[in-house]
């Protein structure tokens, strides 16, 4: 299934080889913005490319997303004022792109630790799906993106990246559905395709049918 849409939209982020291998220095992020490279496809072929050069260029590249469950409860995150697209605005629990040759399973394992300090928990893969849409600044996201849930079954430590996180949340789903109806423009536009299109596959029956009630 394809969401092919020009709305504004998304965002990612992941290291390059030379990058994972280099070692950090203290107190100093291990993301540079716009030196990562990503797994995008040109002229058919999956090859690594910058990040932001796949994004202004609009190529299709893979990605990862994550919502983290905690019964009806999802959890969310505001994207930090820092980020090159789509600051300030509320988003799932993690979306970012998997390194070069990195499963999408162990992205997101990794990428709940380095954006919002959170271990522990086992995302299940739920759907793969792609769309298209602008995320303004002249880019455009086209991403094939894996996305994954987590239940959290007990209260679980949230230590968020002021890099990568301004602000979390746990928000009721159907709270959450009324309030990106009510504004929209405070949400990121791949939240909005994946609540619109994708929900039932994401959450499952269990979860839908529990907010109607």
């Amino acid at each position: 299934m394809v969401a092919n849409r020009e709305t504004t939209q998304i965002r990612g982020a992941d290291l390059d080889e030379a990058t994972q291998n280099r070692p950090a220095r203290a107190g100093i992020s291990v993301e540079p913005a716009m030196t990562t490279l990503i797994p995008a496809w040109v002229d058919g072929k999956l090859t690594p490319v910058d990040k932001l050069e796949a994004h202004v260029r609009g190529l299709r590249h893979k990605a990862v997303s994550v919502f983290v469950v905690r019964g009806r409860d999802i959890l969310m995150q505001r994207r930090a004022l820092s980020k090159y697209h789509t600051p300030g605005l509320w988003a799932n629990t993690c979306c970012t792109h998997p390194g070069w040759e990195e499963p999408s399973a162990t992205c997101a394992v990794r990428r709940l630790r380095e954006e919002l300090g959170i271990t522990g928990l086992y995302p299940e893969f739920r759907h793969h799906l792609e769309y298209r849409a602008d995320v303004g600044n002249g880019m455009v996201e086209h991403e094939a993106v894996d996305v994954f849930l987590a239940h959290a079954w007990h209260d679980i430590d949230i230590a968020p990246n002021p890099d990568e996180v301004m602000d979390t949340r746990w928000v009721d789903y159907h709270d959450l559905l009324a309030e990106v109806r009510r504004h929209p423009d405070r949400f990121t536009p791949w939240l909005k395709i994946y609540l619109e299109d994708y929900a039932d596959t994401i959450f499952g029956p269990d979860l839908i049918l529990a907010a109607r009630r």
